[in-house]
């Protein structure tokens, strides 16, 4: 995926350096009318990286679990997990949009001096936990504590994913800067930043000593995050848009196993790429 955003960067450039002119003046929706603003929406994909986390599990429902003839009362966190994204790619021409990580946006620039605009920000990441992975245990598990290194083994201990998404949900302001207009008035292109917050909205899937839980969407944090990257418009109503994000996200109530939650708090860096269109009014 990198050697692919690698080569859109290169043609671009070449592109740029042959078609485009350092002229003020615009033809482009965006800037050919200043008041007129101009509202747009994307799709596209997300290729995500994942800073190592801590995660905190509790149960104090006294749930009885069949698969160990035990009642399940824990409260113990797991430090330094790994966790990895499923992009999908291999998806996108053989099943449906919605299979890989994929993003949408809903924005509207002002067109004002300034260049600035608003948008709804909706990022479907999907996070792994690494199964086989040794981190350190510390807290109790049925009246007894531990504080030790402990082995993630899917079917004897645990697993969690949202792998119907992480989903970030996001509310942006955003900051655009002209760099380059082509000659026929055709063709721009712009550097753009996004700053923004809002909710999480993951549904997980969790196996706890062998019972397993395919749980439901619910908000269950927050999240934020800055996204800044390059846009290229051109024939007025259309456009392409690569940017790359760092996003801080906590969810404060995962859903687990029958009574059981979770915290869950990481950082994680994006790759996107989407395409638009757009209308100004």
């Amino acid at each position: 995926m990198k050697k692919i955003f690698f080569v859109i960067s290169i043609t671009l450039f070449f592109f740029s350096s042959n078609l485009f002119s350092q002229d003020d003046k615009c033809n482009c929706p965006q800037q050919c009318k200043i008041g007129k603003g101009t509202i747009y929406f994307t799709w596209g994909y997300n290729k995500d990286w994942y800073t190592k986390s801590s995660i905190h599990f509790k149960n104090h429902s006294n749930a009885y679990n069949p698969q160990t003839n035990q009642i399940d009362d824990y409260d113990f966190t797991l430090y330094k997990m790994k966790g990895s994204d499923a992009p999908g790619f291999d998806h996108l021409l053989t099943s449906q949009l919605t299979i890989p990580q994929y993003v949408y946006r809903l924005g509207y620039w002002f067109n004002n001096k300034q260049d600035f605009g608003i948008e709804i920000n909706f990022d479907h990441a999907k996070y792994y936990v690494d199964d086989n992975q040794t981190v350190h245990l510390k807290g109790e598990i049925r009246g007894k504590y531990y504080d030790t290194d402990t082995m993630v083994d899917a079917n004897k201990f645990m697993h969690l994913q949202h792998t119907n998404g992480a989903n970030f949900l996001m509310l942006n302001f955003m900051k655009r800067q002209h760099l380059l207009v082509s000659k026929n008035k055709k063709h721009w292109l712009s550097a753009v930043g996004k700053l923004g917050a809002g909710i999480v909205i993951p549904r997980s899937e969790v196996r706890m000593w062998g019972q397993w839980s395919d749980n439901y969407w619910h908000v269950a944090g927050y999240c934020a995050g800055l996204e800044v990257g390059f846009r290229y418009d051109f024939f007025k109503y259309f456009f392409i848009e690569y940017t790359a994000k760092g996003t801080f996200a906590n969810y404060v109530d995962v859903l687990t196993v029958d009574a059981g939650r979770a915290n869950h708090y990481f950082g994680a860096f994006e790759n996107i790429l989407d395409a638009g269109i757009q209308f100004h009014f």
